[in-house]
């Protein structure tokens, strides 16, 4: 299961502050990758031995005259149902204000564990300000009071928020079959892609955009393979409101795309990538998940022999260094390669599993490594003397050197670029690492 936490409250309350200070204790691990964009509403953190995804609301509704009413409204709901545990962040400056109060009120029903945390407690006084937040009558929520600028008093509520994720080790009716989600934006096709696949009207399709309210789950069986296909809700922009579309985009696709091990891109033709895609290619990369990018509406596009190579070029041109993510073109209408596609995410849910003895690995990559060692640095000469793959969950490989520190970017990639040559990793995010001999 995912643990999301949710980082809820009135605007300049310091709900970033705080979702930076979370977020931030992690960032040196999570992004010494290349292509991670790191959004501004969604993080990673890790306490106590368990990881989680923290979500930052509020704070980014512009233009609007009553923010409370809908806006506000429409983020707590969607932060209440899709996080494990909500953060209900305060002020002991400014104490308890009328929007405090609506907001304790929209949060009463919620079944999930709810913390009251009473930011800018960074004196005596202001610690004793934060009882004051007892009488948001929270049921028997015990008010935290911390400093995020400081990170004074986040340690006591984190042991605290912890306590709340599931035991690691329940076990999975569905484990060791491959989860595939289908991500991308509203009328590309997804359900209709499902349907043709299971033959059935499995999913609601209209041609209205944004049909697929929840992610819906199938479990499937094709040419004696298991997998479990979840086709979630299209990410939509909407002009009319001034919102911020990724917020709820990543917000809906957020725990199926963390619970899942391939997610399938899926693109129509005559539009091609759009940031929105590309900001899930990089959240999926982020959360090392197998990625594919499925062109769909091939029918509709005017075609010679170079227009898929002319499309893809224009992909991979936006993809930057991910150029392992496969393209495949289809047309869910005419039924063109759907089969293909679900073998390719069943192929990628391989790649991702793939373990690569040493000493296959050594043979390669060290005659690999001698014809282009890596460049010496401030005058000294580094030497990799042996390379294994690591026993972790997604491809990650460690080199052993006698000064790792001087290994720059371009070399890393020389290597990843070596072992999805020799190893065919295609669709996988990979982690390289150096360590000393």
């Amino acid at each position: 299961m995912a643990n999301i936490v949710a980082i809820v409250g009135r605007p300049n309350v310091g709900k970033s502050t705080f979702f930076n200070r979370l977020v931030e204790e992690r960032k040196a691990i999570e992004d010494n990758m290349s292509g991670v964009t790191r959004d501004r509403h969604y993080g990673h953190a890790q306490w106590g031995g368990k990881f989680f995804s923290v979500i930052d609301t509020g704070g980014y509704v512009s233009g609007s005259e009553d923010l409370f009413e809908s806006e506000i409204r429409k983020q707590v709901k969607l932060a209440i149902e899709e996080s494990s545990v909500i953060l209900f962040v305060v002020d002991c400056f400014d104490g308890l204000t009328d929007l405090d109060k609506e907001f304790a009120q929209e949060l009463r029903g919620s079944k999930k564990p709810i913390f009251i945390v009473a930011n800018k407690a960074d004196t005596q006084e202001r610690l004793l300000m934060a009882n004051e937040f007892y009488g948001l009558g929270l049921g028997d929520n015990e008010v935290f009071p911390i400093a995020a600028v400081s990170g004074s008093g986040t340690g006591d509520l984190l042991d605290e928020v912890i306590k709340h994720f599931p035991e690691e080790g329940v076990e999975d009716p569905d484990f060791g079959v491959p989860k595939i989600t289908i991500l991308g934006r509203p009328n590309v096709g997804k359900s209709s892609f499902l349907n043709a696949l299971l033959g059935e009207e499995r999913s609601i399709v209209t041609d209205e955009a944004g049909t697929t309210r929840d992610a819906i789950h199938t479990r499937y069986n094709l040419y004696g393979q298991d997998f479990i296909i979840t086709d979630t809700a299209g990410i939509r922009k909407k002009a009319k409101v001034k919102e911020d579309v990724e917020f709820y985009s990543v917000m809906r696709s957020l725990r199926t795309l963390e619970e899942s091990d391939v997610i399938i891109i899926m693109v129509d033709a005559t539009r091609g990538l759009e940031a929105q895609d590309v900001n899930l290619i990089s959240l999926g990369i982020k959360n090392n998940k197998g990625i594919m990018i499925m062109v769909n509406k091939w029918d509709l596009i005017e075609k010679d022999h170079k227009t898929m190579n002319k499309i893809k070029e224009d992909m991979f041109e936006r993809l930057g260094e991910n150029k392992w993510i496969p393209i495949i073109f289809t047309s869910v209408e005419t039924k063109q390669r759907i089969f293909q596609a679900i073998e390719l995410a069943v192929k990628v849910y391989e790649n991702k599993n793939k373990k690569i003895a040493t000493s296959k690995l050594n043979d390669i990559l060290l005659g690999e490594i001698e014809r282009y060692p890596p460049p010496a640095y401030k005058g000294k000469y580094i030497k990799i003397k042996y390379t294994t793959q690591l026993p972790t969950k997604n491809p990650v490989f460690a080199f052993f050197c006698n000064l790792p520190q001087y290994i720059r970017a371009p070399y890393t990639r020389y290597l990843e670029n070596r072992i999805r040559e020799h190893f065919d990793f295609e669709g996988v995010p990979m982690k390289i690492v150096f360590k000393k001999k």
